[in-house]
C-alpha cells in the first residue's frame, strides 16, 4: 500500500505494467506513465475538437493549441526513480471530467453521459485526493442541470451513486493487501474500518496537507507562484487566451458554450485558491516547489481548455469581418496555434529528454555498493528510502542488507505489520519511541540505545541522518562518516584517521558535475549528497581535533589529517560545493597556528579560499567576519613576504 491516500488505481496499474516483459520495474512503469500521459494530452485534445465547437478547421486548430499540455505533462510523467508516482496519472483525470462534462451538455442522451462522469469522479478519487475540489464542483453542476431539465429522479440520483461508487472500487485494495500482509514495505495498517479511514483521509499527515509538521508560505505567495508557473510552462498567450474565453463569456450571454466556461472558471479558481491554503510547504525552497508544482498540473489542463476557447473566441470574430470566405482566415487560425505548440516544444524539450538521466539510480547503487555484507541501514528521508527500496526490492540488488526506515518505526503499525519482512533484525518491542517502557495504549516502546544493544551483532549505518527526538544512541555509540552515510559504531572503538581515510577515499563512483541539474530537483538533492560525501572524512576529523579531549600530538596529528585530505579533496575538483572553500581555508589557518608546513603557503591559500567562499556565500551571516579577518592575514602575508625578501 502506498502512502496516504493509498493510491489504489496507479498501485494496480504499476503492477500490471511491471508484468509485462522487457526493461527495468521503472522502465515499465515509467512507459505507463507516459502513454497515460498522452491519454491526458488526447482527452483534453477531443475535449475542444469535437464537443465545443463546430467548425471542422477551427476545432483541428485547438486541438493543437491543446495539444501542447503534453510537454508540461511530460515533464512529470517521466520523473524516473524518485517520483514515480500517481503524478504520471494526475493529468487524464481532469481530462476524463472535463471531457464528459462537455459531453454531458451537448449530448443528446445526457442521462447516460451523467452515469459515465459519476463512475470517473469516482475513478479520479483513487488516484488524487485533491481532485475532490473538482468534483465538488461537477456534482452539483450536474445534478441542478438534470433538475432544470426534468430528468432527475429518485431512480436516476441512485444510480448516479452506484456509478460513483463503482468508480471506487480499486480502494478495496488497500484491505485486501493489508489482510494478506505480503508486501515487504507497505504503509499503514487498513485492515479495520478506522485503519482504513485514517489511510484514506490522511490523517498521519493532514487530510489536504503536503507534509506533516511543516510551515508553508503564505496564499498569496502561493498563488503568485502558481502564476508564475503557468506563464513559464503554457505561455503568456495560452494564459491571455484563457482570459479572453472568460471574459467573452461574461460579455457574450448567448453563448451556447458558457455554462461549461463557468464550470471550468470555478473549477479553477475552486483548486487553486484551496490549494494555495492548505499546500504547508516553503515553496521558496527549490525542493519544495518543485513537490508544489506537481499539484498545479490540474488546474493547468483547465487552463489548457479555456485557452483553446479564448482562440476560437477570436477566431468567431474573425469570420464576422471582411476576412470571411477568404485564404486568409484559416491561416491566422491555424498560425497562433502551430506557434504557440513550436514555442512549448523548443522551450521545453531539453527539460523532457530524460533519456540519459540516471542520477537517483546511480545513487542509490553506490549507497548499496559501499555496504558491508550483512548490514542494517536505518533510512531518513525520501531520496534514500525510495531509490534505496526499489533497488533492494524491485529489482534484488544486495538482498544480504536490511532497510529499515526510522520515522516508520514511530508509527503504531510499522512493526507488527513489516517486522516479520526483517530478518536477522531483532526488535525489542512494538514501536520505536525515545522513553522506553509501556505506552499508555499498551505498546511495549523501545529507544535507540536498547535497540542497538539487541542488534550487537550486526552493523548498523544511518541515511541520510538519525532522528533528532532519540538521543539515546549517544550513550552507548558513535557516528562515523561512512559517504553520504554514517556508520554507529560502539564509543570503545578506536579510531583510526588514516585508516578510515583510506577506507572511504573511493567509497563511491560518482561522475556527474557538480551544480548541473535544478535545484528543484531529487537529482540536484542526490548529487549534493555525493559531493558533500567527499569532505565528510575530512570534517569529521577536523572537528575531533576541535571538539575531542585528547593530547596535544594527537590533536596536531588530527589536524594535519584533516588538512591533508581538505587539500587533496579541493586541488581534485575545480568546480565544487562552495563551503569547500571555507572548510579549507580554516584548515589552513589552523595549520598555520600549530607550525606545520610553509607559513606563506598556508596563509596565501587561507586568503585565497576565503575570499573566493565570500564571493560565492553572499548570504553567509559571518560574511563581514571572514572579510576583517582576511584583510588581517593579507596583512600578515605581506609582512611575511617583506621580511623573506629582507
Amino acid at each position: 500500500v502506498a502512502h496516504p491516500p493509498g493510491y489504489p488505481l496507479f498501485t494496480l496499474l504499476a503492477k500490471v505494467a511491471t508484468a509485462l516483459p522487457g526493461g527495468s520495474p521503472a522502465f515499465r512503469v515509467n512507459l505507463l506513465c507516459g502513454l497515460v500521459g498522452a491519454a491526458a494530452a488526447s482527452l483534453l485534445f477531443c475535449t475542444v475538437f469535437s464537443q465545443l465547437f463546430s467548425c471542422c478547421q477551427q476545432k483541428g486548430q485547438l486541438g493543437t493549441l491543446d495539444n501542447e499540455i503534453i510537454v508540461m505533462f511530460w515533464k512529470w510523467h517521466l520523473t524516473l526513480l524518485m517520483a514515480l508516482s500517481f503524478f504520471g496519472s494526475q493529468g487524464v483525470y481532469p481530462g476524463a471530467l472535463v471531457g464528459s462534462n462537455c459531453e454531458f451538455l451537448f449530448s443528446l442522451f445526457p442521462s447516460q453521459i451523467s452515469r459515465l462522469g459519476a463512475f470517473c469522479c469516482g475513478l479520479s478519487l483513487c488516484n488524487q485526493h485533491t481532485i475532490v475540489l473538482y468534483v465538488a464542483c461537477v456534482v452539483p453542476w450536474v445534478l441542478s442541470w438534470l433538475f432544470r431539465k426534468r430528468e432527475l429522479s429518485l431512480g436516476h440520483l441512485l444510480k448516479l451513486g452506484l456509478c460513483f461508487l463503482a468508480g471506487l472500487l480499486p480502494y478495496l485494495y488497500l484491505p485486501a493487501s493489508s489482510y494478506l500482509n505480503r508486501a515487504r514495505w507497505t504503509w499503514g495498517d487498513q485492515t479495520t474500518f478506522q485503519g482504513f479511514l485514517t489511510h484514506f483521509l490522511r490523517e498521519e499527515y493532514g487530510t489536504f496537507n503536503l507534509a506533516k509538521s511543516e510551515t508553508g508560505s503564505s496564499m498569496g505567495e502561493m498563488l503568485l507562484f502558481q502564476l508564475a508557473q503557468m506563464k513559464s510552462e503554457l505561455s503568456l498567450p495560452v494564459l491571455a487566451l484563457a482570459l479572453v474565453a472568460c471574459v467573452s463569456t461574461a460579455l457574450l450571454k448567448k453563448q451556447k458554450k458558457s455554462p461549461v466556461i463557468w464550470l471550468f472558471t470555478g473549477m479553477l479558481c475552486l483548486y487553486s485558491l484551496f490549494f494555495a491554503w492548505r499546500a504547508n510547504l516553503d515553496i521558496t525552497k527549490p525542493l519544495f516547489l518543485g513537490v508544489v508544482e506537481r499539484f498545479w498540473l490540474q488546474s493547468s489542463a483547465v487552463v489548457a481548455v479555456l485557452a483553446g476557447l479564448g482562440l476560437a473566441t477570436l477566431a468567431s470574430l474573425g469570420r464576422s469581418t471582411v476576412l470571411e470566405g477568404t485564404w486568409l482566415l484559416p491561416c491566422l487560425e491555424w498560425l497562433p496555434a502551430l506557434a504557440l505548440v513550436a514555442s512549448q516544444v523548443w522551450a521545453n524539450y531539453s527539460t523532457c529528454d530524460q533519456s540519459n538521466n540516471y542520477v537517483v539510480d546511480k545513487f542509490a547503487r553506490n549507497v548499496l555498493s559501499s555496504m558491508p555484507t550483512g548490514a542494517v541501514i536505518l533510512l531518513r528521508g525520501d531520496l534514500p528510502g525510495n531509490a534505496l527500496r526499489y533497488l533492494h526490492y524491485c529489482e534484488g540488488m544486495r538482498p544480504d542488507i536490511t532497510l529499515v526506515d526510522q520515522e516508520m518505526m514511530t508509527y503504531e503499525w510499522y512493526l507488527p505489520k513489516l517486522a516479520k519482512h526483517l530478518p536477522g533484525v531483532y526488535f525489542p518491542g512494538n514501536r520505536w519511541n525515545p522513553v522506553e517502557g509501556v505506552l499508555p495504549d499498551g505498546t511495549l516502546a523501545f529507544n535507540l540505545h536498547r535497540f542497538l544493544k539487541v542488534n550487537k551483532h550486526k552493523e548498523v549505518f544511518v541515511c541520510i541522518g538519525l532522528h533528532e527526538g532519540d538521543s539515546t544512541w549517544r550513550r552507548s555509540h558513535s557516528l562515523w562518516p561512512w559517504g553520504t552515510c554514517e556508520k554507529l559504531v560502539p564509543s570503545g572503538a578506536v579510531f583510526d584517521p588514516g585508516e578510515w581515510i583510506r577506507l572511504t577515499r573511493n567509497l563511491y563512483n560518482w561522475t556527474e558535475d557538480y551544480g548541473s541539474f535544478s535545484p528543484s530537483s531529487w537529482e540536484a538533492v542526490a548529487n549534493e549528497e555525493m559531493w558533500q560525501a567527499r569532505m565528510k572524512t575530512a570534517f569529521f576529523i577536523f572537528d575531533l581535533a576541535e571538539t575531542a579531549s585528547v593530547t596535544a600530538e594527537m590533536k596536531s596529528q588530527l589536524y594535519t589529517f584533516a588538512y591533508t585530505s581538505y587539500k587533496e579533496i579541493v586541488n581534485s575538483h575545480p568546480h565544487h560545493p562552495v563551503n569547500w572553500h571555507k572548510n579549507y581555508a580554516i584548515a589552513c589557518e589552523r595549520m598555520l597556528r600549530l607550525g606545520r608546513g610553509d607559513p606563506e603557503t598556508l596563509l596565501s591559500e587561507t586568503v585565497k579560499h576565503f575570499l573566493l567562499y565570500t564571493q560565492k556565500a553572499e548570504d553567509d551571516p559571518q560574511r563581514q567576519d571572514i572579510l576583517q579577518a582576511v584583510q588581517h592575514l593579507r596583512g600578515e602575508l605581506q609582512g611575511l613576504r617583506r621580511r623573506k625578501a629582507e
